[in-house]
């Protein structure tokens, strides 16, 4: 099967909001760009609960300049998809959807002899597969590295982990009407879960190694599960961990000794792990302690000339320090570094 080519000023790895607008910055300022993605466009907001509304008001996470403008204080994640979606067509953007970038090598394409390099010649090479099997090579001037925080899962190790009714992510509780529902975790995510799977009937268990619930958990949510795991309409069992996944039970071990939880379905809301993958392929200093890739960040540019960082990648293990509205401006600082470079 012949392999189909590219070349590109600027290739985008993640067509998340800070991706979108890091291809938006480079089209602004005349550079061609190609977002890729293994998953749909602005994945993570679709990964997100089906009613989820946003901490932050609309404007602070619109991109390209382009309003965005609904009835209500926050934005809903039905808003979210409309909106990013009008923008990426309001733009024209180039999406690879459902394409995964599988390789990142240099690359280096030697002028004629008496010429001068070109200003952007390729520096990169990006190797992509579709899901129909066709394998792209993409060759980029810059790469921007733009896969937020929902590459790895957190996962916990334990036999059971992999079975079919064990997810690592939430939608909506609707299909656990009156299943035992095990949620691991106490933080937002995990609290939002099981609220909502209460709220659709579920008979939910909170399963957390700490001795109640985080602290961060938003203080508009608190006095709500507060008051159902004081009433029992909630179960919870803190200062507990889970030792193994079965068919149709969790096996718990904490203060009380091991036990066993009916569970049709489970939940662990544990966090995920930034995916960095093509970054340590390239060899990108990665902190042991932080996670966060080595980067200035003023330009977004990590030590490798052409490799730049766009969004919560860039805050590692921490993904609470970087959200759209402070990610969202790293595309217009990588394109006033690259013509930056172009000058010199």
């Amino acid at each position: 099967m012949p392999v189909e080519t590219t070349t590109v000023d600027v290739a985008v790895v993640g067509a998340g909001p800070c991706g979108l607008a890091a291809a938006i910055a480079a089209q602004r300022a005349g550079l061609s760009a190609v977002v890729f993605d293994r998953g749909c466009l602005v994945n993570g907001i679709a990964s997100y609960p089906t009613y989820m509304s946003f901490f932050s008001t609309a404007e602070r996470i619109a991109i390209g300049g382009v309003p965005f403008i609904v009835a209500t204080e926050k934005p809903t994640r039905r808003d979210a998809l409309a909106y990013y979606r009008g923008v990426a067509d309001l733009y024209g953007i180039d999406v690879r959807q459902y394409e995964r970038v599988e390789r990142l090598r240099p690359v280096r394409v030697d002028p004629r002899p008496g010429q001068p390099e070109p200003e952007r010649a390729a520096r990169w090479l990006l190797r992509s597969e579709k899901r129909s099997g066709v394998v792209c090579e993409t060759a980029a001037h810059a790469v921007v590295i733009a896969t937020g925080y929902f590459g790895r899962p957190n996962l916990l190790g334990v036999p059971g982990e992999s079975l079919p009714h064990v997810r690592h992510g939430y939608t909506e509780g609707h299909s656990a009407w009156r299943e035992p529902v095990v949620i691991v975790g106490g933080a937002n995510s995990a609290v939002d879960a099981a609220l909502d799977m209460h709220r659709a009937g579920a008979r939910v268990t909170i399963v957390h190694l700490a001795a109640s619930i985080d602290a961060n958990v938003k203080p508009w949510v608190r006095p709500e599960i507060e008051a159902r795991l004081r009433d029992g309409s909630i179960a919870a069992c803190f200062e507990s961990r889970v030792v193994a996944i079965e068919p149709d039970a969790v096996v718990v071990e904490g203060p009380a000794g091991t036990h066993r939880l009916p569970a049709t379905q489970v939940y662990t809301m544990t966090g995920y792990l930034p995916e960095t993958g093509l970054l340590e392929q390239v060899g990108v200093p990665i902190d042991r302690d932080s996670g966060i890739p080595a980067h200035d960040p003023i330009t977004m540019a990590t030590p490798l000339p052409g490799i730049y960082l766009a969004g919560v990648i860039a805050s590692g293990n921490h993904a609470n320090r970087i959200f759209i509205e402070n990610g969202r401006d790293h595309g217009d600082a990588i394109v006033a570094h690259l013509q930056r470079a172009t000058l010199r």
